[in-house]
């Protein structure tokens, strides 16, 4: 199967962990389709200071985390109420509790399960 090529040159990153079903969809996704992605485990290294706030600036800090994981409930934030400052210092001190997988071409973003989003991107 060859590679699809973007013109810009601009690869797909996924960003997300090994273990988690979401993160595996979305690289199948990819990989099914022979899209360049390149796979960052958040477990290993999550985003910069500066990716973060990029992807924060298209969907809000609450897209990000998530308030539904074991990880956040168990570090006992299940019932804070956070600001967006707060979901900041969380996220850059803890990239697990980023909401996988996150899907980013670009300035395009998205964060969990979003097939319809995924196509757009192809």
């Amino acid at each position: 199967m060859s590679e699809k090529k973007d013109p810009t040159g601009a690869v797909i990153q996924v960003f997300g962990m090994k273990k988690c079903p979401e993160t595996r969809k979305a690289l199948r996704f990819f990989k099914e389709r022979g899209v360049r992605i390149q796979e960052i485990d958040v477990k290993e290294k999550g985003p910069s200071p500066g990716e973060l706030r990029t992807m924060a600036a298209r969907l809000g800090w609450l897209a990000l985390i998530d308030r539904e994981g074991a990880r956040f409930r168990d570090k006992g934030h299940k019932r804070a109420l956070l600001t967006d400052p707060d979901i900041e210092r969380l996220l850059l001190s803890d990239a697990e509790l980023l909401r996988t997988p996150i899907v980013r071409r670009g300035k395009e973003v998205f964060a969990g399960p979003q097939m319809e989003g995924w196509k757009s991107l192809l």
